[in-house]
């Protein structure tokens, strides 16, 4: 028997839609049109996946090309979205390219949800969360996700444990100790919170340990730099109480 080709490709494009995909006709303008008619030379005939996240992944054929958009026949939805662990990242703001890089491993490392918090030591206190998701975006292009995390408005650190809700855990990376993580973090509604570059001051210390569901965690004999801890601690959490089990 003759072995026929996978269909699509891996090497297909991956795009992310703002708007709930069905079967039909679908036109794609602006920057993604530029990406894939002018950077990937997509013709008429030629797959692309596409995902919305809200239905999942589809299959969908270039049927035409032109200098301002493209027109694609949506056929076949490949996959449903993915299930998400219910798992919160709450992060004081770095600067700019070590925030990006925060964002878009909080996307590949599964977060539902990414919020700035502001912190008196956080060097920067008004995020732009447009490129924040515009970096989650990408990500979930390239590592083939249905599921894009929520990304909420930047919110001050008193604001976030004055509103805690009961059933969700908050673990929080405590530079000057906590339990191992892997020993504590349990399965469930969760959060991460990391402090910014300087960490935080006594009275933020005490007001967070003083939040139900608090939890102090330590990630290690070695001192790391706030984006690092967060996806360690991320990573930690997925492989005890997330989904990598």
């Amino acid at each position: 028997m003759i072995a026929t080709p996978a269909w699509p490709p891996r090497s297909t494009p991956r795009l992310y839609v703002p708007d709930t995909l069905a079967p039909g006709a679908r036109r794609i303008d602006g920057p993604s049109a530029h990406y894939l008619g002018s950077v990937m030379r997509l013709k008429a005939g030629d797959p692309v996946r596409l995902f919305d996240d809200a239905t999942g992944e589809w299959l969908a054929v270039v049927e035409s090309v032109s200098r301002r958009d493209l027109m694609l026949d949506v056929r076949e939805r490949l996959a449903v979205r993915e299930a998400v662990p219910d798992l919160w990242l709450l992060a004081a703001p770095l600067k700019k390219g070590r925030v990006d890089w925060m964002a878009e491993k909080a996307c590949e490392l599964g977060v539902a949800r990414f919020v700035p918090v502001v912190t008196r030591r956080t060097v920067v206190d008004k995020p732009n969360t447009e490129r924040l998701r515009a970096h989650m975006i990408e990500a979930a292009e390239q590592c083939g996700r249905t599921a894009l995390p929520e990304v909420a408005e930047p919110l001050k650190l008193a604001a976030l444990l004055r509103d805690w809700p009961a059933d969700r855990a908050l673990y929080f990376a405590d530079e000057q100790g906590g339990a191992p993580a892997r020993e504590v973090m349990k399965p469930g509604p969760a959060a991460i919170l990391i402090g910014p570059e300087g960490g935080f001051d006594d009275d933020e210390r005490a007001a967070i340990r003083a939040t139900p569901g608090a939890v102090a965690i330590s990630l290690g004999p070695r001192i790391l730099r706030a984006d690092t801890a967060a996806a360690a601690a991320v990573s930690i959490w997925m492989g005890s109480a997330g989904d990598w089990g």
